[in-house]
């Protein structure tokens, strides 16, 4: 196009009104972000995005107007800019209160919009009015006929602007990848979006993925279940009777390890053990520790790990079923528990909304959420993901000891989290010398880690509960990637191959139950983290028979050895499925894929089943015996409520009650 065409196109003098509210809702915008949100910004190239985002749905929604004419424009244009003030503000009084950002199912769950409407006049300040300065700037423009209305502009002229518009949205989200990768598949936190897209197009993103989710759910009925519940009887897994109720009535604590990968287990480096305290518990005359136990997480990470050990359910093929499908009804460990007489709890070192938790955990039946506030979030003993190992077990004893009992719990430990650094004086492990500062790194906070654990036990045994709990330690996904495997090659000693990098999605899985002989030494069978919650509550006492479940009892004589990862993948005692190719696991080379195809075949199967019931959202027509449904919005994470149940003695001394967000751009 030559430049005088396109300057007809972008006439300043037919454009005026229109540049100077696109002007003015960007800068209010922004100046909103820095002063009523806590959106965790790290660097410059961040502040950069958050002070371009709201030009991309400013001018988009804006120039909606410009098909009109003369004084129609600037009015339309003006309740535009209107309604999307009140974006904006509700999303600023929803924060004061919740400190958090408005959601389509929050927005018609009637509960959060009465409690807010219950202190609205508290939640009001004498500035607030400046947010709508605009708006009445722009009214007096009109009113006082500053600018001359409006010529109707061609419907090119009108395309283009709006085409600038979307231009600018994608070299926004472009530059937003570079910073966070896979942002849009991977939904991890509200405060991301936001930070890098705006609220506006967060608030887009989330209509178009609940509209997704609501027509997926709206085509399903009562008897989409049945195939499901048919297939899941047919492969039930019958307890194993040497085991079943041996824990039962005993407390639950999981224990959830960051990034741990199998081979840290009995792993030396410069003669030193990396992990000392878990290589000890791998022959502890009562633990259970399984060395062909593989992670099946997808996009979702250390939230896809819970998903999948709560429910015994697979993940999303892609994005979280955290953010995506936290609305669904489930039947999870700790609701299933709560009929038993178990309350729940789960303590975490970062923000409650992180990856959608605080509303995830509700659909889940989690009694409580100790969250960052109630830790002492002092920078010192914060890095990269939240709370440092050491002082999140300390501080979160007393809250454990405190908890009615029998209580089922999780912990989730940060510091072996990519990239794997540590405060100076934390670091008590020599790093590695493979060459890549990131492996290097690893083995320094895995030590961490290994020595917080053996801390928390410690802690455990003194209080007492250690004798009365069963305990369950994880890890949740694979720490170094394939991006790595040439250092890891030196660290294993060999060639990383497809078919060891298959190997190397194992991780550690140790269930320590009290007075319960175990073999003392590693058992072999080959499972995922979709087996862990029948092998539980069979532990327990209570038969998953009737559940819908696509795992089975690790320690049942007829458990599936075949362990389906996420992508298709699978691992069986014999053959290995990767990347297109089956793998003979005795000579570890390439064999006829005919030789994987039953196997296969189980796996698609399980894939699909499982997905079918998480996108329709298939629970709600179905409730198992002796499950008694509940209420998940009668369950409410605010300090105010969750304190009222504990002696003031515990409650710390420190208030974050008025800062939950994110602690990292992770």
């Amino acid at each position: 196009m030559k430049l005088p065409k396109l300057r007809e196109h972008f006439n300043i003098k037919n454009l005026s009104f229109f540049l100077v509210a696109l002007f003015l809702f960007w800068i209010k915008t922004y100046i909103a972000y820095r002063i009523e949100f806590n959106l965790g910004i790290q660097n410059l190239y961040q502040h950069f995005l958050l002070f371009i985002n709201p030009i991309s749905s400013g001018a988009i929604f804006l120039a909606l107007s410009l098909f009109l004419k003369g004084r129609a424009q600037h009015i339309v244009m003006t309740i535009i800019a209107f309604i999307l003030t009140l974006v904006l503000y509700a999303n600023i009084v929803f924060y004061r209160f919740f400190n958090d950002f408005i959601t389509l199912p929050v927005l018609f769950q009637t509960k959060n919009f009465g409690d807010v409407s219950g202190s609205a006049e508290a939640l009001m300040k004498p500035y607030d009015f400046l947010y709508f300065l605009d708006i009445l700037i722009l009214i007096a423009l009109i009113v006082f006929k500053v600018m001359k209305p409006a010529v109707k502009l061609p419907k090119k002229s009108v395309v283009y602007v709006l085409g600038a518009g979307v231009l600018a949205f994608f070299i926004n989200l472009g530059l937003a990848e570079i910073d966070r990768p896979q942002l849009l598949s991977r939904t991890f936190d509200r405060n991301y979006l936001v930070k890098y897209l705006g609220a506006y197009n967060y608030t887009l993103y989330d209509a178009v993925q609940n509209i997704h989710s609501s027509a997926q759910r709206a085509m399903a009925d009562s008897g989409d279940v049945n195939d499901v519940l048919n297939y899941t009887k047919a492969h039930d897994a019958k307890p194993n009777d040497k085991y079943f109720g041996k824990g039962k009535g005993m407390n639950v604590i999981y224990v959830s390890l960051e990034s741990f990968q199998s081979f840290l287990i009995d792993r030396k480096v410069n003669g030193q053990e990396v992990t000392p305290f878990l290589n000890a518990l791998t022959h502890d005359k009562n633990t259970f520790y399984f060395d062909h136990f593989y992670h099946q997480t997808g996009q979702g990470k250390t939230s896809d790990a819970e998903f999948l050990m709560e429910n015994s359910l697979f993940p999303l093929p892609q994005g979280s079923v955290f953010y995506l499908k936290s609305q669904n009804t489930y039947q999870a460990t700790p609701a299933i528990l709560k009929s038993k007489g178990y309350t729940s709890a789960v303590f975490h070192g970062n923000y409650k909304s992180f990856w959608n938790r605080d509303v995830m955990y509700q659909s889940l039946g989690i009694d409580k959420f100790f969250d960052a506030r109630y830790y002492d979030m002092q920078p010192d003993h914060v890095l990269n993901y939240g709370m440092e190992d050491k002082p999140y077990f300390k501080e979160s004893m007393p809250l454990l000891e405190n908890l009615k009992q029998p209580f089922y719990s999780r912990f989730i430990s940060l510091s072996n989290h990519f990239d794997f650094e540590l405060d100076d004086e934390d670091v008590t492990f020599p790093p590695g010398d493979y060459g890549d500062s990131v492996v290097n790194r690893y083995f320094q906070t895995a030590h961490y880690t290994d020595e917080a654990i053996a801390q928390f036990f410690n802690d455990l045994k003194t209080s007492g509960l250690y004798d009365n709990s069963i305990i369950i330690l994880y890890g949740d996904h694979y720490g170094i990637s394939e991006n790595h495997n040439r250092a890891l090659s030196k660290v294993l000693g060999k060639e990383i191959t497809p078919y060891e990098n298959t190997k190397l999605q194992r991780v550690p899985l140790f269930i320590h139950v009290p007075n319960v002989k175990s073999p003392g030494k590693p058992l072999h069978t080959y499972g995922g983290e979709i087996d862990v919650r029948p092998t539980l509550l069979h532990l327990l006492g209570i038969d998953t028979k009737n559940y819908i479940q696509f795992g089975s009892d690790l320690l049942s004589k007829e458990h599936s050895n075949i362990v389906p990862f996420r992508n298709g993948d699978f691992v069986t005692p014999d053959y290995t499925y990767t990347k297109g190719v089956c793998y003979s696991n005795k000579s570890e080379e390439k064999v006829s894929e005919k030789k994987c195809e039953p196997y296969d075949k189980v796996t698609k199967e399980k894939l699909s089943l499982s997905d079918k019931v998480v996108y329709e959202d298939l629970l709600r027509f179905y409730t198992p015996k002796d499950f008694t449904p509940f209420d998940k919005n009668k369950i409410d994470y605010r300090r105010e409520v969750q304190d009222a149940d504990l002696p003031k003695s515990v409650l710390p001394h420190y208030d974050n009650h008025d800062s939950e967000s994110s602690t990292s751009n992770h």
